[in-house]
């Protein structure tokens, strides 16, 4: 069980080379500040690692973690997410959230009505994307977040305020009065 005062900021894809380094994937928005967050833990906290970033590598950093010695060693812990305590973390501005606080809030649409909760959050390069869950939802229902269609998020309330793009849920249809028919335009 995930600790709620620690914040996933990276992981162990595998070993790098033969004397014990692993090849480290951070999700930091600074992917080298991975190694300033003081000592690292497992999601159960049964294990600390202190980081030292060796060399950046493909899709990563390679990094000595304390305690790991050998590839073997390395090997094991391929698949591992790494914690920093939240207390390590950086503030950020009041229009910046850190994914793992929009996980579980309360989704409403613009009138109040509550259509689900935020399952997950990802960034695929193109922005944020929320994934939304709730009865009455498509299953895997992603919406971009930004600020014309998520306008309100108030972390202390648990809640966002979701602008729903029209025709994707319910019975909304996509307007297209405006769009003419495909090879045609309008005079």
């Amino acid at each position: 069980m995930t600790n709620p005062d620690h914040t996933c900021v990276g992981a162990i894809s595998g070993s790098f080379g033969v004397r014990g380094e692993v090849r480290l994937k951070s999700f930091c928005a600074e992917p080298s500040d991975i190694g300033s967050y003081g000592p690292l833990s497992t999601e159960d906290g049964a294990q600390t690692y202190t980081i030292t970033l060796t060399r950046p590598v493909k899709a990563g950093y390679a990094a000595m973690l304390s305690g790991v010695a050998t590839k073997e060693d390395a090997d094991a812990l391929r698949g591992t997410r790494l914690y920093a305590p939240r207390s390590a973390l950086p503030s950020l501005p009041d229009d910046e959230f850190y994914h793992a606080d929009l996980v579980g809030l309360t989704v409403l649409d613009t009138g109040g009505e509550v259509i689900g909760t935020v399952a997950s959050v990802a960034n695929h390069g193109a922005g944020d994307i929320l994934e939304l869950s709730g009865p009455g939802l498509p299953s895997g229902l992603l919406i971009p977040f930004t600020l014309a269609v998520v306008p309100t998020v108030d972390i202390a309330a648990g809640r966002v305020i979701v602008d729903m793009p029209d025709g994707l849920i319910g019975g909304d249809k996509p307007d297209t009065s405006d769009t003419a028919p495909l090879g045609q335009d309008f005079d």
